[in-house]
């Protein structure tokens, strides 16, 4: 694709440029994540249907739970 091109350094691997893609793509679909604030106000949290942590874990190649937990706990 030629719009690829002028988004990545020329003579960058192909397996380098999915992997710039799908990074951005995780980011972007994290900034989408719909966080729920807990009754107590010092906590929160994110729904386990919430596509967009499915698609951010997919294309991390995270697991789900886990970053669902550590995205609302510091510890």
């Amino acid at each position: 694709c030629d719009d690829q091109l002028s988004f990545v350094p020329a003579g960058m691997k192909d397996s380098h440029q999915m992997t710039i893609f799908r990074i951005i793509a995780a980011i972007l679909h994290l900034g989408n994540l719909e966080f729920q604030a807990e009754e107590d106000g010092d906590s929160c949290s994110i729904s386990s249907k919430d596509e967009h942590l499915s698609n951010f874990c997919s294309l991390l190649g995270v697991e789900h739970s886990q970053m669902q937990h550590w995205l609302c706990h510091q510890k």
